[in-house]
Parts: structure tokens; sequence; C-alpha cells
């Protein structure tokens, strides 16, 4: 009796003629065997996951020009899509087409990493005079800490009377950098399909819920670095013009804080008044009586 428990407990026993008799474990079966041994799947993800995103502003950017267009069929199962033997797909052509161009000036260029055109050739005389010609004192702005600066639009106007609305752009060259109170990121500027320039824009933000509105001024401030070396408004680059303008424009007077009611030196156009949170004192002197 206890032989037969023994034998039972061994391994799988059947009952015959009044006997238990020990039977070999039957193979495992071939399915079985297949999904233990067959390896997981190797398939690469799509260079996307690669490029470069921006992780903190936009966690759902990502740098879909380097996507192929194999890569899109393979991991959003569209049924509908079609891939040649080139690896093209039907239904992403057109959208290819308009991002990297067909023919055009651009061409399929890369445009994140690409340095098409530089010092090929210097623009038309009568783009660089529209692109070196002086700026107007009434356009420049002064901040109250003495720093002077022609507002973004303006350069967006030099730009599109130059090139034309359409023949320029400005184009990311990687993610942005986010520390705890500014917000960066490099820019390329293309204009008439060649690479001009390339900088990193920086912007101040308080708080999280102004990320997106920082990110813009983070292009805008990268745009007026490139322009530097298309003589966009280089005078307010030089010491002796910023020192000229001040002494016939600008002054510097006593001002008081609305808020916090401490008093500072600022600037401020000599033609304007100071502009919040600022407000100029009255010299004791000049008072009315």
């Amino acid at each position: 009796m206890f032989g037969r428990l023994a034998t039972l407990r061994r391994g799988p026993c059947v009952l015959r003629h009044g006997r238990f008799y020990a039977t070999a474990p039957a193979p495992p079966s071939t399915s079985s065997t297949v999904a233990k041994t067959s390896p997981r799947s190797t398939k690469t993800p799509p260079s996307f996951f690669n490029g470069p995103r921006d992780m903190h502003a936009f966690p759902s950017a990502n740098a879909f020009e380097n996507e192929s267009p194999r890569d899109i069929r393979a991991y959003t199962n569209d049924s509908t899509a079609s891939i040649d033997k080139n690896g093209s797909s039907s239904s992403d052509s057109q959208q290819n087409e308009a991002f990297h161009g067909d023919g055009g000036m651009i061409g399929p260029e890369d445009l994140t990493k690409s340095f098409k055109g530089i010092s090929a050739e210097p623009f038309p005389e009568k783009v660089s005079e529209i692109l070196m010609a002086p700026i107007k004192s009434e356009d420049v702005e002064l901040k109250p800490d003495g720093l002077l600066y022609l507002p973004e639009i303006k350069y967006r106007r030099i730009l599109n009377k130059a090139f034309g609305p359409g023949g320029w752009g400005i184009v990311p060259r990687g993610p942005h950098t986010i520390s705890q109170k500014t917000i960066s990121r490099e820019y390329a500027l293309f204009c008439l399909g060649r690479f001009v320039s390339q900088a990193r824009g920086e912007q101040d933000f308080f708080g999280d819920d102004n990320i997106a509105t920082a990110s813009e001024g983070c292009k805008s401030n990268a745009l007026m670095r490139c322009c530097k070396d298309l003589g966009i408004a280089s005078e307010l680059w030089d010491p002796v013009y910023i020192k000229d303008f001040k002494k016939q424009y600008a002054a510097f007077v006593q001002g008081t804080h609305v808020t916090t009611s401490v008093k500072r030196w600022v600037w401020r156009r000599k033609d304007r008044t100071l502009d919040y949170p600022f407000k100029e004192e009255v010299p004791s002197g000049s008072l009315k009586k």
C-alpha cells in the first residue's frame, strides 16, 4: 500500500487490474514549447523615440520629421496604408512631400541638423541693403536697467521685407532645456533655403503655468540673436552707439515701485514716461507752488 502511494507521489499513475502503474510524463505540447522558447520581439522602436523631445515643456512632442514611413506603418497599424518595396507609404507620401519638400529649395534635408548653403554666396545687393539699413531711433526701446532692444516684430518685418513672407523660417535644433526659472532652446535661421545662423534663445518664467508662454519668448529671443549675423539692428550691439543713444534720447530718473514702495534709479526715454510697475519721483525743487 505504501509502495503504491510512493509510486503515486513520484509521478502520474494509472489503475490497471487493481494495481497502480507509474506512467512517464507526457511531453510538452509544441505550442507551449514555442511559447516558452520563442524569443521576445526584437522590433526596434521608431527613430523618433530617440530623437529630440520636449519631455518637460511638451511631453507628447516628438521629432516626427525623423520618422520613416515604414516605422509609421508598423506602429500605427494603419490597414489602409500600403508600403512599397522602397519603404514609402501611399498615405504618408503627401505629408512627407509637404514637410521635406519635393525638389524644392530645401529638399529632403533634416533641418534639425542641416547646414545646407552656409556661406555659399552673399545675398543679392538689394536684400543686403534692407538687412543692414540703419534702424530708426523711434523704434528702439529702453528697459529700466538701460538695455536697448528692438521689438521682435520689427525683426520679422525686416525679414519679410528682405526675403518675402515664407522666404525665411526658424527651426528648432533640439529639445527645451528647463531649469528652475529659465527655459532655453537652440534655433537655426534659414533664409531662401540656406542656413544663416544658429543661436540659443532663453526666457525666464515663474510657475509651471507660464512654461508655454516662456517657450514662445525663448523662440523670439533666438530669432533676435540669429539676426545679428544678417546685420539687422547691429547698432544695438555697438557700445559707441549705445552711449550716444542714451546721451541723446534717454534719461536716468528715480522711480518708485508701486507695490513694494522701493525707490531705485531707472532708465527711460526722454519722450516717454516710466512704465508699470515704476512711478517716477518728481524732484522737490521742480514742484509748482
